[in-house]
């Protein structure tokens, strides 16, 4: 068996664990650290909404140009007076994107942009985006959103329970705002990819939480019945039991993922790649995040506060004191009689080694045998 198999197995049978839950203060913390980063980033820098969203036109050079990305960025916003988003495409053609103009605007932009770049007018591909579509979409995305996270909480709330639906609800909303505050910080454009790598990832990070939540249900059947363990103590160990699953599971995922990401986006220049890479490859690291360290120790801090589970952490702490207590009692009582038998050993007087003397003659009168 592999170390990690073999960690996996002791990790499941519970013996080694790490305290997650008794921990969860530190995990709060970092989430709310990175949340606020997050907010802050969407804040002052905003979303670099695309072309998709706002309107506008998009140009397309033919194969093989020669002019730099660099030097048709300042072309297009020379020509159109805005902020232009030049991107180099795996063929070696130019996608020139230039937001908020109309269809006047982009032919005369499209004349100088070909002048420019020494070409025919007719050899430069012009296609216009209405903004009304891109709103569009971005409705019926908030309508998704909203629909999803209404269904996860009222299936949760059924195969589970409602605490461990708001668990979900929090962690899935951690993990939106993560992902959208990075986008926010990193300046990727936003496009209707990338609302679909927002989707998919709601998903993911749902499925390693669901994971943990069907692991502390079994194991908390009955939990008010025994006295061995308390709530934390049992959310911790489905915790640790379920490890080494969920980072296979999120590693597994990560490595396509990554390729999409710096391999095509990086190396191959297809920015499409990059609109939909880079929030399934945040949004998956951030949902095996949220599914360890705050959904499972959220749901442990909501049950902790039933009267029914303060009642069994009572129980738990008093015998584990009493156990305590009588294990000390048996260990002085134990060094007592170690104590008396010492003192009522007969002692030793003389050499402890001497050797015993032989019996001839014992018994009998020295002199010579008769």
């Amino acid at each position: 068996m592999s170390k990690l198999g073999n960690l996996g197995a002791r990790l499941h049978r519970g013996e080694i664990s790490y305290d997650f839950v008794g921990k969860r203060k530190i995990w709060y913390g970092i989430s709310i650290l990175i949340t606020i980063t997050a907010i802050v980033g969407l804040a002052v820098r905003g979303l670099n909404m695309g072309i998709e969203f706002q309107g506008g036109a998009v140009f397309t050079t033919p194969t093989k140009m020669s002019t730099s990305v660099a030097q048709a960025e300042e072309y297009a916003n020379t020509a159109s007076g805005h902020q232009a988003v030049v991107q180099k495409l795996g063929n070696g053609s130019l996608r020139i994107q230039i937001a908020g103009i109309d269809t006047g605007q982009s032919d005369k932009i499209k004349q100088e942009l070909a002048k420019d770049l020494n070409l025919d007018p007719e050899k430069l591909a012009a296609d216009l985006v209405g903004p009304s579509w891109g709103e569009q979409i971005a409705n019926k995305a908030w309508e998704g959103l909203a629909i999803f996270m209404v269904l996860v909480v009222i299936y949760l709330a059924i195969a589970f329970e409602w605490r461990m639906a708001v668990a979900a609800l929090v962690a899935l909303i951690h993990d939106i705002t993560i992902t959208t505050g990075i986008y926010a910080l990193v300046g990727f454009e936003v496009t209707p990819g990338t609302v679909i790598g927002l989707l998919t990832i709601l998903g993911y990070s749902l499925y390693d939480t669901v994971v943990v939540f069907d692991s502390l249900k079994e194991q908390t059947r009955d939990i008010t019945k025994q006295t061995r363990f308390t709530y934390s103590e049992i959310a911790n160990r489905s915790i640790n039991g379920t490890l080494v699953r969920s980072i296979n599971t999120t590693v597994v995922a990560l490595l396509p993922v990554a390729g999409l990401l710096f391999i095509g986006g990086g190396f191959l220049g297809a920015g499409t790649l990059n609109d939909i890479s880079l929030s399934l490859f945040v949004g998956l690291a951030a949902g095996a995040y949220s599914s360890i360290f705050i959904a499972t120790p959220l749901v442990a801090d909501l049950k902790e506060r039933e009267p029914a589970m303060k009642a069994l952490t009572k129980r738990v702490l008093a015998k584990r004191a009493q156990a305590g207590a009588e294990g000390d009692l048996a260990a002085e009582t134990r060094a007592d009689a170690g104590d008396e038998a010492d003192d009522a050993a007969p002692a030793v007087v003389g050499p402890r080694n001497q050797p015993a003397s032989r019996g001839r003659g014992r018994g009998r009168t020295s002199g010579k045998r008769r």
